[in-house]
Formats: structure tokens, C-alpha cells, sequence
């Protein structure tokens, strides 16, 4: 079994790729179970159980990756085997869309006292209905060549020390928690998410805590004893040692270790589907995991 239990695809605002683009990519990457993980948002999960069903050598599990906070820490929830048939993930959905559009002008704003001017027009624009992300602003910033110039924006710039993925790069320097741009979002309660995810019939997973909790790694140890029934262990941002604790952790309460590449296409260029850290001693234990997740109470494909 090789898995891959964190996809993006072009329901979330930052993903590229449509289901059937991943599909022909889970093949080609030898991966036989996955799940579409978009933020905040199951359009991509419907889409890919109904052709999921008729691929031949592949499963698919029904996720969400959504925002939450604990503790003042912006934290992410995977959840697996959510019923995709809720209302409940369509006002979720709405209420993150109306919240992030919200905080644009002051994302603006943040920019600009930095000395970094975005057009707001071409930015709507290119971002249509959805909300524009991060990752927008930097596309649109490092393709004006009036901005080369800028100081702030040359790490970015082709040959710069943050040009392997700059738009990501850009994002998480500028307007990710903490960073001088960052605009505070009001997510739902890390407690609320869980039991969101609970209530619909679903198994709540964090998401790549060492990315959010870096150098405050045991508070996993709470985030399960609120509820989360374990952990993303194996990913692309977390180093060996990382990985270690986060799956010491998970094998000494039995609770679940997943894995995921959280691709998004062309926003992190250097992360392909089914590839991410991976300790070989934990193998047995993930594939049981992998497999729980998978025989738990499967929805029927939506008609």
C-alpha cells in the first residue's frame, strides 16, 4: 500500500490540478489509496468518490483539511470518512470564503507598509470568486516586472535564496502567523473542529503539527486529548527528529499516524504526490492505520 492522505486540488483556492488530473497522477506515482484534502471545502472530496468508483486499483478516502486555533495558534484539522452529504461543510465552506474575503484590504494594507504595493483590481480579478491567497499576491508581485526592484521582493526573484518555491515562500514569510503581514482570521475552536468533524461521522487528524508548532511539539499530547484521534505524522515539512517524537507519540496511545504530501501543484513546486518523509520502522504501524481509516464506515459514492 502507498498512500497519500493530503491533496489539494483546484476546489481549494490555492490548489492547480482537477480530480482527474490527480487520479492520472496517483497512478503514475504508484499511489493506490488517497484523499482530497481541500481546505474548508468537500466540492473536490464529491467530485473524486464519484470517479474514484469506477477507477480499477485505487481507494479513496473522503477528507477535509480545515482551520481552527487552539490556544491562540492557527492550527489545521485533516478529516477522513466525513459524511459528504452535510450541510454542515457547506456553511463552513461560506463562512471561512466570507472571513477571508474580508481580511484582504487590511492584508493590503499590511503589504504596503512594508513598502510593498499590490494592484487591489488585478488582484481581484485574478482571484474571481474565490478569496485571493497569499500565494496570489506573490504570483501577481514577482510577474510585474515594476516590482523587481523592490528589496523585499528580490529573495523571490529567480536565483534569490527563497526562489525554490517562491509563492509559498512568499506566503509563509509575509502573512503567516506571526510574519509582519499576517491577519488574524477568527477560526473555529480547535475543541469546535473536532467535534464538527465528530458529529458528521468523521476521524479528526492534525495536520502537519511540527509546520504549526515548531519547538512546542508536545502540545500534541493536549490536541489528542481533546479529541484528535492522531496525528499527520509523515510529510514534507517535518525533519527526522520531528518525526521520531510525533510518531512515538501516536504508537504509545495506539491512536493513528497519516501520512500526506499536501500537494498543491505549481504553489509548492517541489512537493509531488505520494512523496514525503518516511521512517521505514513505522511502516507496519501507518499501513494498519491507513487501513483503519479506510474501513471506517465508508460513505457510499455520491449519486
Amino acid at each position: 500500500m502507498k498512500a497519500d492522505l493530503h491533496i489539494h486540488s483546484l476546489y481549494s483556492n490555492d490548489g492547480e490540478l482537477g480530480i482527474p488530473e490527480i487520479l492520472k497522477n496517483c497512478h503514475k506515482n504508484g499511489v493506490d489509496t488517497f484523499s482530497i484534502t481541500d481546505h474548508n471545502c468537500v466540492g473536490g472530496s464529491r467530485e473524486a468518490m464519484r470517479l474514484a468508483a469506477v477507477e480499477e486499483g485505487i481507494n479513496f478516502i473522503p477528507g477535509i483539511e480545515i482551520d481552527c486555533n487552539y490556544k491562540g495558534c492557527d492550527l489545521h484539522l485533516l478529516a477522513y470518512q466525513i459524511d459528504l452529504k452535510s450541510d454542515d461543510f457547506d456553511t463552513l465552506e461560506y463562512s471561512v470564503r466570507r472571513r477571508h474575503m474580508d481580511a484582504i484590504p487590511q492584508m493590503i494594507s499590511n503589504l504596503e507598509q512594508l513598502g510593498i504595493v499590490i494592484d487591489r483590481d488585478e488582484l481581484m480579478k485574478k482571484s474571481g470568486e474565490e478569496p485571493p491567497t497569499g500565494e496570489l499576491f506573490a504570483e501577481l508581485l514577482i510577474q510585474n516586472p515594476n516590482q523587481h526592484s523592490n528589496p523585499r521582493l528580490k529573495p523571490y526573484l529567480p536565483g534569490g535564496e527563497r526562489s525554490d518555491m517562491p509563492l509559498i515562500n512568499f506566503y509563509l514569510d509575509f502573512f503567516a502567523q506571526g510574519k509582519p503581514a499576517y491577519v488574524k482570521i477568527d477560526h473555529l475552536d480547535f475543541k469546535e473542529a473536532v467535534a464538527l468533524v465528530r458529529n458528521n461521522g468523521g476521524i479528526p487528524i492534525v495536520a502537519h503539527p511540527g509546520l504549526n508548532l515548531e519547538g512546542r511539539e508536545e502540545v500534541v499530547n493536549e490536541l489528542m486529548d481533546h479529541g484528535a484521534a492522531g496525528l499527520e505524522v509523515f510529510n514534507n515539512y517535518h525533519n527526522n527528529k520531528q518525526v521520531a517524537y510525533f510518531a512515538g507519540e501516536t504508537s504509545k496511545r495506539g491512536a493513528l499516524m497519516t501520512c500526506g504530501s499536501d500537494f498543491h501543484g505549481k504553489n509548492k513546486p517541489l512537493i509531488s504526490l505520494g512523496q514525503y518523509n518516511f521512517l521505514e520502522s513505522y511502516r507496519d504501524y501507518l499501513e494498519g492505520s491507513v487501513s483503519s481509516i479506510l474501513n471506517f464506515q465508508r460513505d457510499k459514492p455520491i449519486k
